[in-house]
């Protein structure tokens, strides 16, 4: 049976390892010892005839069960090794094969976790990890080891006779999601689970270990968390790379919020109808002492990481409402400031009473701030915190402009419910627009719901002057992007408006 399995290519041994799994549990631990001692009891010829028939059960069950639970410690709720047991598996296959061109680690965790927590008893979980932990090890073969690491992460050591490349590790990663896919019986519910997946192969290590690949695995699993659930990733020193620099930033962010290295720079946004300035947004930057500038893309996971998004947030709005009051001071005019906020800055019960509070404080009435949500956060969003606090800026007499539209399925319903005052058109849909009749097409049917549902437009990521042409021939409201002006300190930004306003007026 095990030889038969072994020839198998890795994204075939599933479906006969999974059907030998389940007979083994369902029939093998009670009828074969019945039929071992019924052989006893009679012995002769129909003795021999009952230990034929209880061989098949007896490696079925063995196979079935955990390759690790024959030796080494075992995790009491799914029977499975534990890490030490699963680097040993890793070590020895790195000793049997020839520079572990064949060897492989996977790491596996059930996403969102820690709502099934929240959602279900302790029983209900137990069973569902249980349930994984069975799922995970029909969809392998007979010299790959699993272990449950550690509450939802399982670590998987994979083998194979032949050399493991990126496709076979990848297409046997999707295997194991569409296996856990499968509903999950609690009770009267269903439990449908999925999982992030990181593996790593022996061969992109410099000196694998059992103990370095495992760790190898866990950080492609950490990036492919961050990419969404049910995301596969795999291991690379650009990954290493990536990583160690997040971690420094990691330890640096709270100190550089504190200096004030982190500010806002603004960019303009303008009417296309009369060319007039009809905002700013304040976006993200940091000035290091050492690396100079730092792309926001590469700070702002850190912040979220550590957990100081609601600090930066108040940086933002206090540096916007701060350059309002100055612009206001010059002569300059500036209807408002866009700051972005996070779905757990919303989350915060005390966040309406704060901005109030800030508004009061630098004596601007609450229009002249616009609160840009993405539109990945309202979406099918249910009764909680941020829908309050929405509702509540809104009543406050605050703008709220819904981000990147056309990334996140939102229902008209929920555009209405939020009391969005306008939609910023995510630029994968301006890129090229004057081109491109299918962005056309796509950007003219936005419009047209908007101005149905009296909701102001504007584009974002606008860069030529055919795009503007083509957006305003098309009816858009508003534009921003490197095409009016790039993000600028708060100095450069007065500079140019003061230019910008010497101008004759005219449409963008």
């Amino acid at each position: 049976m095990r030889s038969t399995a072994r020839n198998l290519p890795l994204h075939d041994r599933g479906p006969a390892r999974a059907w030998l799994g389940q007979l083994a549990r369902s029939t093998g631990p009670a009828l074969a010892p019945m039929l071992l001692l019924g052989a006893l009891i009679l012995g002769g010829a129909l003795g021999m005839a009952l230990v034929v028939a209880a061989l098949p059960l007896t490696v079925a069950s063995a196979v079935g069960r955990p390759i690790l639970s024959r030796g080494g410690p075992r995790d009491s709720l799914t029977g499975l090794g534990d890490r030490a047991s699963l680097t040993m598996a890793l070590d020895r296959m790195l000793h049997r094969t020839a520079g572990g061109r064949s060897v492989a680690a996977m790491a596996i965790e059930i996403d969102a976790f820690k709502q099934l927590e929240q959602r279900h008893d302790r029983a209900a979980v137990e069973q569902v990890l249980r349930i994984v932990g069975e799922r995970l090890q029909d969809g392998l073969r007979g010299d790959d080891a699993l272990s449950r690491l550690d509450g939802p992460c399982f670590g998987i050591a994979l083998v194979s006779d032949h050399k493991l490349d990126l496709d076979s590790v990848i297409q046997l990663g999707q295997r194991l999601q569409q296996a856990v896919s499968d509903p999950i019986e609690i009770g009267e519910a269903q439990v449908y689970a999925t999982v992030s997946v990181g593996f790593a192969l022996a061969l992109r290590l410099q000196q694998p270990g059992g103990t370095e690949l495992l760790q190898a695995a866990t950080l492609a699993l950490i990036e492919a968390q961050r990419r969404g659930a049910a995301t596969i990733r795999s291991y690379s020193r650009a990954m290493q790379h990536r990583i160690s620099t997040r971690n420094n930033l990691c330890d640096e962010i709270s100190a550089a919020l504190d200096r004030g290295d982190l500010t806002a720079y603004y960019q303009p946004q303008v009417s296309i109808r009369d060319g007039r300035i009809t905002g700013v947004e304040a976006l993200a930057r940091w000035h290091h002492p050492d690396r100079g500038l730092i792309p926001p893309a590469e700070f702002l996971p850190v912040i979220e990481q550590a957990g100081l998004m609601g600090r930066l947030g108040e940086i933002m709005v206090q540096d916007g409402l701060n350059a309002l009051r100055l612009w206001d001071a010059a002569g300059l005019s500036v209807p408002q400031v866009a700051v972005n906020f996070s779905q757990s800055e919303l989350a915060d019960p005390k966040l309406i009473d704060r901005l109030a509070w800030e508004l009061d404080r630098f004596d601007l009435s609450p229009d002249r701030l616009v609160i840009e949500v993405l539109e990945t956060v309202v979406a099918h969003r249910l009764e909680d915190v941020v829908v309050r606090n929405l509702s509540g800026l809104a009543g406050l007499g605050c703008r709220l402009d819904l981000d990147d539209f056309g990334t996140g399925h939102a229902a008209i319903t929920s555009i209405r419910r939020f009391s969005i005052q306008r939609i910023k058109i995510d630029r994968s849909f301006v890129s090229r627009i004057d081109t491109d009749p299918e962005q056309q097409k796509m950007v003219s049917a936005i419009l047209t719901m908007a101005d149905r549902l009296g909701i102001e437009t504007l584009a974002e990521g606008v860069e030529t002057q055919a795009e503007r042409e083509m957006l305003a021939r098309l009816g858009c409201g508003h534009v921003q992007g490197f095409g009016i002006a790039r993000p600028m300190p708060r100095p450069e930004t007065e500079a140019w408006l003061r230019s910008f306003e010497a101008q004759p007026r005219r449409a963008v």
